[in-house]
């Protein structure tokens, strides 16, 4: 691991109390950063923001309220003097159930959350970072976003969004100093497992050639370099991790 890797960068990660969030706010601070952990839920904000040290900030938002994201990215920006990184990580799985059967305001919450989110996020930070002339986005999608997971259809529509999205906006930035790329893991250990039935990650487990599930500290390692400095010429963009899964 880097000792400064990220001194005097300021980073904010939406969905942070827990999983990849939690994880690459953990080692952003332990590599020099701040961080600003964003999530609905307060107490785990609290645990979160405890477990990696006193000087944390967080904020309870929802990602699917732009208006609040906004004012949220201005609160982190009057309390740092800057916002370099964004790691939009907020995320559900929704219902496992076949599309012609799929609750529709399930379908509304799961694109709300994966896909209006990640807007939400990006809407609200890109300011911020265009005041500095640097950034480093990193979007977390899914392989499920590039081949479609059967019964998960609200999911997998809503990371291919995510892609479309990370694609559009990298290259409206590209004469910037803001890199903007996306992540797709295949299946990890995260608390999102969660919400599914034992026959959907024996399912998903199954198309890994390397026969396991992600680590969560796996995924955090490539987007801890996506967000770095060193991330200097890969811009709208996709990095799989998915243990030989993905196939282009």
């Amino acid at each position: 691991m880097y000792t400064e890797r990220f001194k005097n960068r300021v980073a904010v990660i939406t969905g942070g109390a827990s999983g990849v969030g939690l994880e690459v706010a953990t080692r952003i601070a332990a590599e020099g950063g701040k961080v600003s952990l964003w999530d609905r839920d307060a107490a785990a904000l609290g645990k979160a923001a405890a477990s990696i040290g006193s000087d944390v900030h967080t904020a309870q938002v929802d990602v699917t309220d732009a208006a609040k994201m906004v004012s949220a990215a201005e609160a982190v920006y009057g309390k740092f003097g800057r916002i370099d990184i964004l790691v939009a990580g907020a995320g559900i799985t929704g219902p496992t159930a076949k599309l012609w059967e799929y609750p529709v305001d399930a379908w509304r919450r799961v694109i709300d959350i994966d896909l209006n989110g990640i807007f939400n996020s990006c809407r609200a930070i890109v300011p911020q970072m265009l005041k500095n002339d640097y950034g480093r986005i990193v979007n977390i999608s899914s392989v499920a976003g590039k081949e479609g997971n059967p019964n998960a259809s609200a999911y997998s529509t809503a990371k291919a969004g995510v892609i479309g999205l990370t694609k559009s906006l990298g290259k409206e930035l590209a004469s910037s100093g803001i890199r903007v790329n996306c992540v797709t893991p295949a299946t990890f250990k995260s608390p999102i497992l969660d919400q599914l039935p034992q026959s959907q990650i024996d399912y998903m487990k199954s198309k890994i050639p390397m026969g396991r599930l992600g680590e969560a500290s796996e995924v955090a390692a490539l987007v801890c370099w996506l967000a770095s400095e060193e991330c200097s010429f890969s811009t709208a963009a996709t990095f799989d991790i998915s243990g030989g899964r993905t196939t282009y």
